[in-house]
């Protein structure tokens, strides 16, 4: 049996009728029948959608870049506007809202703090508590499941639109429990209502949900991506490859300096849970190292309630910094238009990553003191789990 979903239960409501409705979603707003909640909106009696929102990489999620800004346009089948919150601004505008009565967002999160569809959440929940706008979200399931908590927090200072408030790496929060974390903690005081799930619980993986994976951004392909990715985005930050420009991106990691059998065989020596590192030789076809052959590894996830996918990134890090210390360099600003700061520090939360690992501290003993920072957050967390 399938989850039922927020979106599937607003619209089997009465929530919307009469009603000028905006939608904030992308590609991978669809059902179990894949029919997306645009053209739902659209057949349902008595709404009327007056404007459409995309987040990052476009309402389409045809923008491949995760840096490129999105313009605003039409959709030409329903003749409506299509206004972007990756453009000049990043929060529905006084003239944006005048569109609608209410808006309903409904996006895919994966479970990362830096995934930016949770702060766009967050912008349009800041612009519609000052213009009096009701809000609804949809909830969705986190597809790495919502138990785990792992990762550094980040701390004051290091908010950015990759992280906005001061959460660990990996969450373990729907969108829609974050939506009221955000909310209520952080006194946005939107006027806010979360449509809950049916059928989901905290141990479920996107695949157990009876839903289709769809791509809720260009790299993330795969289910597989999505579980990796809290750990191994933070590449991003170096000038090691996470496997953009290849069909596996965030699951192969690795640069030219690296010798991919010597590489995987120290990996797997480590003895992280859950996980193996096959040695690959890759080349990604564009950004970092385009053209160029990379050595590194793909990571092969063996036991999902094992592995530790932040831990995982930070240590294939720390290894591809030692294959070549003097190879290896963190990316140089500006990151997500933030020019004052180290991309690595932004994506992490704070400098302590970046200098741990340039003083030689390995991944392992950073994890333990994650779990000794994250213990506030996961107290608070408890107020705002549906889901128990």
């Amino acid at each position: 049996m399938s989850v039922v979903l927020g979106s599937t239960r607003l619209l089997n409501s009465t929530h919307l009728k009469g009603r000028r409705v905006g939608i904030v979603s992308n590609p991978a707003s669809v059902d179990a029948g894949f029919t997306h909640i645009v053209d739902a909106l659209f057949a349902a009696p008595g709404v009327t959608v007056g404007a459409i929102f995309g987040p990052q990489h476009g309402f389409r999620s045809d923008v491949q870049d995760n840096m490129i800004e999105t313009p605003h346009t039409s959709d030409s089948a329903r003749r409506v506007p299509v206004f972007s919150l990756y453009s000049e601004t990043r929060e529905p505008t006084a003239e944006m809202l005048s569109h609608i009565d209410v808006l309903v967002i409904d996006l895919q999160d994966i479970g990362a703090r830096i995934y930016t569809y949770i702060y766009t959440m967050a912008n349009c929940l800041r612009a519609c508590a000052r213009h009096g706008i009701d809000v609804i979200v949809c909830d969705r399931p986190n597809p790495i499941g919502g138990r785990e908590v792992e990762g550094p927090m980040l701390v004051e200072g290091y908010d950015s639109f990759v992280g906005q408030f001061p959460i660990p790496m990996r969450h373990g929060m729907t969108i829609g429990e974050l939506a009221r974390f955000f909310n209520e903690h952080f006194a946005i005081n939107a006027q806010l209502a979360v449509i809950d799930m049916e059928g989901w619980s905290r141990e479920m993986y996107g695949d157990a949900t009876g839903h289709p994976f769809v791509m809720p951004s260009p790299n993330i392909p795969t289910l597989d991506s999505a579980i990796v990715y809290p750990g191994t985005v933070l590449f991003e930050g170096t000038m090691a490859s996470e496997g953009r420009g290849t069909t596996r991106p965030f699951e192969l990691v690795g640069a030219p300096w690296v010798e991919a059998e010597k590489f995987a065989a120290l990996m797997n020596a480590r003895q992280l849970p859950g996980v193996h590192f096959r040695a690959a030789v890759f080349e990604p076809t564009f950004q970092k190292h385009a053209k160029t052959s990379c050595g590194g590894c793909q990571i092969h996830v063996l036991d999902r309630a094992e592995f530790k996918p932040v831990l995982t990134g930070v240590a294939l890090i720390d290894a591809i910094r030692a294959a070549d210390p003097a190879a290896f360099t963190w990316r140089p600003a500006p990151y997500e238009y933030e020019h004052d700061k180290e991309p690595i520090d932004i994506l992490s939360g704070s400098p302590a990553l970046r200098t741990a690992i340039d003083a030689g501290v390995r991944a392992e003993e950073l994890a333990r003191t994650w779990a000794i920072e994250s213990q506030p957050f996961e107290k608070l967390r408890e107020q705002y789990l549906v889901y128990t």
